[in-house]
């Protein structure tokens, strides 16, 4: 009878079946307990815990992802560096320095024995195919791909390359001259003019063909997109960090975003195919890849695919960045401007005595150019890697394995510890006109990289900028209209997301100045 009232009774509710709402809280709490668990662990007892930083970021890396879609991310880490010093903890796991050793010590050359920085995998997206280009291959693939492409890039392969460099910068004058007409002045958005030049020219190199934007005078549909599939780079990342919200991929970031990333793929492979059919004919970086096509030491298809719009990207969108930028910070400093002027004026007497050869001897205008890379560095973002097992030491402080460390451009450029003056526009500091600027700490000013992953293309963008420059500048005056006077107030996507720039053309020697 006891065991009768004992199983009727308080065994039977103890075996009862909780309900939802019980379990609901139960799973709350228990989750509760874990994240406070985490929380103090973040703050308190982690590696990193005694890094300078933002509290939330130090719990969650969704902060730092933000910053990214915000397009803040430059901003940002300035804003915290300014705040916190030389190193940020920026994530639970990642430090951000802008201190010049880190350069040095994250990505230079390592010696025998010692380990790699590698890419950081969280925050570089992968291509739609899967397959790594130069820039997110692991240290085989990348030595063998950069043995290749270095052929491509150096300065006997750009020596052959100027008549393809002449005729684009050619087009462009003869496009503006057209512009001009018979009137006085014509005002322009001069950015949209030297993206239509350098993508017209990369796609020339690249795939044997430009995208006729010069010669239309209008956007090929693949410029129009690249910074929108740029920016849905930055979504992705959420997706590394947060793994279980891929299923959700179609829902978080914007369709119209995904589609044109993928669409912005399919026509870099398109034209890829179109220009392996001509063979080696002409002296541009196909033409390097082929020769080792069979021989085991060349690059696959699909890595060709990868790497091709790696390639326009990087040769095109930043150096119509730096032009840009550096044609808005010499129109605000009217001196910066006409001191430049009669430099290029005074070296040349026609245009067409315009030589890559002969401008890189034009001092001002190579400290202009440099100067302008430092307030406005075309990537203005970070470039992170993973410290290898053991740890290691960077800018003198013992950093654990595992941790992703980086240097912000913008941070480490515009800082005043390294920089006198730092926001101002000053060619002068690269010139050792005057003492005023020699304890300026130049090493800090690194705007292709550092070390064996260095921009493989930094001297076709030199000859780039020095000759559009040099030929713009030449032929015509210019005035910055009202519109644009805050015209580098801008978000960035890992590249600028940048708005008209509003000038007004004149013919040389007619125009306000001089």
């Amino acid at each position: 009878m006891i065991f009768d009232s004992l199983a009727m009774g308080g065994w039977c509710h103890a075996l009862a079946v909780p309900s939802f709402w019980s379990l609901l809280r139960g799973l709350v709490a228990l989750l509760s307990v874990y994240y406070v668990g985490w929380i103090i662990h973040a703050l308190c007892f982690h590696p990193l815990s005694g890094y300078p930083g933002p509290k939330l970021a130090a719990i969650t890396p969704l902060v730092h992802l933000i910053w990214d879609i915000q397009g803040k991310q430059h901003s940002t880490m300035k804003r915290l560096h300014d705040k916190y010093g030389d190193v940020v903890r920026i994530s639970p796991n990642a430090l951000v320095y802008r201190a010049a050793p880190a350069w040095k010590d994250i990505y230079g050359h390592r010696k025998k024995g010692q380990k790699v920085f590698v890419k950081d995998p969280a925050l570089y997206a992968p291509t739609p195919n899967g397959v790594n280009a130069i820039i997110t291959a692991n240290e085989d693939d990348h030595s063998r791909m950069r043995r290749l492409l270095t052929h491509a890039f150096s300065n006997k392969a750009l020596r052959e390359q100027e008549e393809i460099l002449q005729m684009y910068a050619s087009m462009f004058i003869e496009k503006l001259k057209g512009l001009m007409g018979s009137a006085v002045s014509q005002n322009i958005d001069i950015t949209c003019w030297f993206n239509f030049t350098t993508f017209d020219l990369i796609g020339d190199l690249a795939f044997g063909e430009p995208f006729g934007c010069l010669s239309t005078s209008t956007y090929h549909w693949w410029v129009r997109i690249i910074l929108d599939a740029v920016k849905a780079s930055a979504y992705l990342k959420v997706f590394w960090f947060y793994p279980f919200l891929v299923p959700l991929v179609r829902v978080l970031v914007p369709k119209h975003l995904l589609q044109k990333r993928q669409a912005s793929f399919d026509l870099s492979v398109e034209k890829v195919r179109r220009r392996l059919a001509l063979g080696a004919t002409r002296p541009d970086f196909t033409s390097y890849i082929l020769k080792h096509a069979k021989d085991g030491k060349g690059i696959s298809p699909e890595e060709m695919d990868a790497n091709s719009a790696v390639f326009v990207l990087a040769g095109s969108e930043t150096t119509a960045a730096l032009l840009s930028g550096v044609t808005y910070y010499l129109l605000r400093c009217r001196d910066k401007y006409e001191r430049l002027i009669r430099e290029i004026r005074g070296a040349f007497d026609k245009d067409t005595d315009i030589k890559l050869s002969t401008l890189v001897d034009l001092p001002y205008l190579n400290a202009v150019l440099t100067e302008a890379m430092r307030v406005y560095p075309p990537i203005p973002s970070m470039l992170p890697r993973i410290v290898p097992e053991g740890g290691a030491m960077i800018n003198d402080q013992y950093v654990p394995g595992k941790v992703s460390v980086s240097v912000s451009l913008y941070s480490a450029f515009h800082a005043a510890s390294h920089f006198k003056n730092p926001e101002a526009f000053v060619p002068e500091r690269w010139l050792n006109e005057s003492d005023e600027y020699s304890n300026d700490k130049k090493e800090a000013f690194q705007p292709y990289s550092y070390g064996p992953r260095n921009c493989l293309g930094q001297h076709l963008a030199n000859a780039e900028m020095r000759l559009l420059l040099a030929k713009l500048l030449w032929n015509f005056d210019l005035e910055l209209l009202p519109e644009s006077l805050n015209w580098a107030d801008q978000k960035s996507f890992s590249l600028w997301s940048r708005p008209e720039l509003m000038v007004k053309l004149f013919r040389a020697g007619t125009g306000p100045g001089l």
